[in-house]
């Protein structure tokens, strides 16, 4: 499965919005250094999607806001 997320880091809140496109829109605690943010990410997608987290990712957009993650439901 694939999505594209858009991630704001530094957020009050954790939390996950699916937009009408079938994009995700997630608010991060972490801020986006050393690669927090994006760990934050792959924790939370975990939690959501019920797989392990070496399951998720990212496939472009390491260092954007903008991210393309797959997620391999097929284990």
């Amino acid at each position: 499965m694939h999505k594209k997320v858009k991630v704001k880091p530094n957020s009050k809140q954790q939390k996950i919005a699916e937009q009408s496109d079938g994009s995700l829109t997630v608010h991060l605690k972490s801020p986006p250094i050393d690669g927090k943010a994006n760990e934050e990410l792959i924790k939370l997608l975990a939690n959501k999607f019920d797989v392990s987290k070496s399951q998720i990712r990212i496939k472009s957009g390491l260092s954007s806001r903008q991210k393309f993650i797959e997620i391999d439901t097929e284990v």
